[in-house]
């Protein structure tokens, strides 16, 4: 699905990813460790072409992200990726279910089973009770079901999560790694994340470690 070849990344003088060569399949489960400052969230940012690599290439079913221009980078995110971060950058304003749609909104992509659809992602992930709740009325393993939820709308190729668990405690970290799991296993999702929980590392199909800008797979 993904190959990266020869990617480095510099901030300035700073030279925070040393040339990375990896290939993530469909299916996988890739779980990236390292401590911090090793380049784990660089490389997952490039790889959602969040940001741009200083050198190499990452091909997306074969599409190169590097030489897509910045409306073709932004639909093949929205249609293909999808994404999940620490803190769960909910919109306040919006209830748990407009904050799963909005991928869809953005994509234009609303239709008589967008809601549908967005309820049922919320069902999967045991919240569909909350689904006209704003995210301040929400626990915070709640508020990143509902990240996940938005994540998924668009039934991505891969999902991306950059720490996940780091803001939840022991339990709602448990829940949300059985999650990931089971939509691996059972829905064949590819998975690639970032994370400082071995546990959570542990799950992957295929571990790499990332020191110094370099990575081990």
């Amino acid at each position: 699905m993904i190959v990266l070849k020869g990617i480095k990344k510099s901030y300035g003088t700073t030279e925070v990813l040393r040339g990375i060569d990896a290939t993530i399949a469909t299916g996988d489960f890739v779980s990236i460790v390292g401590p911090s400052g090793a380049g784990k969230s660089t490389l997952l940012h490039l790889i959602a072409g969040l940001d741009a690599a200083t050198e190499g290439s990452i091909d997306f079913e074969g599409s190169a992200i590097q030489d897509l221009d910045k409306s073709a980078l932004n639909q093949m995110r929205n249609e293909k990726i999808g994404l999940v971060f620490q803190f769960h950058n909910l919109l306040p304003e919006l209830t748990a279910l407009e904050n799963v749609l909005l991928p869809r909104w953005i994509g234009k992509k609303i239709d008589d089973a967008a809601e549908k659809d967005a309820l049922e992602k919320l069902a999967f992930l045991g919240i569909a009770d909350r689904a006209h709740h704003l995210p301040n009325e929400l626990s915070g393993g709640e508020q990143q079901r509902v990240a996940i939820a938005r994540a998924l709308i668009n039934n991505p190729r891969i999902l991306l999560a950059d720490e996940p668990t780091g803001n939840l405690d022991s339990a709602n970290a448990s829940a949300v790694h059985e999650l990931l799991v089971q939509l691996n296993e059972e829905f064949g999702q590819t998975v690639v994340v970032v994370t400082h929980n071995d546990q959570l590392a542990a799950l992957g199909r295929k571990q790499w470690v990332m020191t110094d800008g370099l990575l081990k797979a």
